[in-house]
């Protein structure tokens, strides 16, 4: 895809397996393309990123709520 760089296609790519692990089980190969774009802090931070992503999207799939019936909360603010 040319509207990406290489680092963007590693982040896709990880996000991808990360999100399919059981079908993937992480590739070796893709833990080496993706580490040479990442340093490990970033990588973790990466990772981490799409783990609570995923967490949200499955909380959501679950419980069903209706699209757009979120409204927040007003917070008080104490002085």
């Amino acid at each position: 895809m040319p509207f990406f760089n290489d680092r963007e296609r590693a982040a896709l790519e990880w996000t991808e397996a990360r999100t399919r692990v059981a079908g993937t089980h992480m590739p070796g190969e893709l833990y080496e393309r993706v580490s040479a774009q990442f340093i490990e802090e970033e990588l973790v931070a990466l990772t981490f990123a799409v783990i609570v992503i995923n967490c949200w999207n499955r909380l959501a799939i679950t419980f069903r709520p209706p699209v757009g019936s979120y409204q927040p909360k007003a917070v008080a603010v104490s002085a």
